[in-house]
């Protein structure tokens, strides 16, 4: 899929280190606190890491689970945010539902991947060209550096284009 001006922009942005920190700080102070950032976005997918240490671990030595959940939030909505940054017009996006299962103590970095971009393109798609809101349900899997994964979330996405009037 090629990608517009605006849409490259924005992933540009997002996967530099300096800028997409400095944007944390601004909108998402907690999660630039944990250390989370993009470490791959394209049309394909996403990838968002939380580093293991003091500023994300629980009292139990392990990453807290609403650090997880920052992470695997970007995952998904960087890549509605690209996909609405490819559209022509500007879009309103809402989470409508979370679900998370953990299968083993995060104890080090934790990348989270979700690769439905497509679906996610394709919602923004059918929402500018129908008016009405879309769906999209976009699932992101934690693996830490040894592969094993740490947990698993599902995000419902919501996108509809904003009227002109």
């Amino acid at each position: 899929m090629t990608l517009s001006p605006a849409a490259l922009k924005f992933q540009k942005r997002a996967t530099n280190w300096l800028l997409m920190t400095f944007w944390m700080w601004l909108k998402l102070p907690a999660a630039a606190f944990a250390g989370v950032s993009c470490t791959r976005l394209d049309a394909a997918g996403c990838a968002a890491a939380v580093p293991y240490g003091w500023r994300s671990q629980n009292p139990f030595r392990s990453t807290y689970f609403a650090t997880q959940a920052m992470a695997a939030e970007l995952s998904t909505g960087a890549l509605v945010l690209l996909a609405t940054a490819n559209s022509s017009v500007p879009f309103s996006t809402l989470i409508l539902d979370i679900r998370g299962t953990f299968g083993k103590k995060a104890v080090s970095t934790a990348t989270f991947t979700c690769t439905s971009g497509e679906a996610v393109f394709r919602a923004v798609a059918e929402a500018q060209e129908s008016g009405e809101a879309r769906t999209v349900v976009l699932e992101t899997v934690g693996v830490q550096e040894d592969g094993s994964e740490v947990s698993r979330f599902t995000f419902t996405w919501s996108v509809k284009a904003k009227s002109r009037a």
